[in-house]
């Protein structure tokens, strides 16, 4: 079942929530819905976002897909490919990320030109 939806300007994603960083998913989950300008930094979005939440299993590589809260830098991020620091073409961040969901689709994002708006929000909302 889907729990997350994600909005990249006209773009619908479905995401489910992880299980490694309870805390961090916690937090995201009182801060829904939440939304922001991004930037785009090769396949990876980010956006100002201030969570109450330490680093929690946080690592550099990521999986495809993967929403993460970066807490040092106060953004949420979402990644779907390569970025500047990836070794091959692994997705990882320029810092150790917290993981707490992952979008069903990376399909719609592979053509994205730019950063755009981001949202995330509990199904159905």
């Amino acid at each position: 079942m889907t729990e997350l939806r994600v909005t990249v300007d006209d773009r619908d994603l479905e995401a489910v929530w992880t299980d490694n960083a309870p805390e961090t998913r916690a937090a995201l989950e009182d801060a829904l819905s939440a939304s922001g300008e991004s930037t785009r930094w090769g396949d990876e979005l980010y956006f100002d976002l201030s969570l109450d939440a330490p680093p929690e299993n946080a690592c550099e590589v990521v999986p495809e897909g993967a929403i993460a809260y970066w807490p040092v830098g106060e953004k949420l991020c979402l990644f779907w490919g390569e970025t500047p620091a990836s070794e091959g073409d692994e997705p990882r961040a320029a810092a150790p990320v917290t993981v707490v969901a992952r979008v069903t689709e990376r399909e719609p994002l592979e053509n994205l030109e730019s950063g755009g708006r981001v949202r995330l929000e509990r199904s159905g909302e």
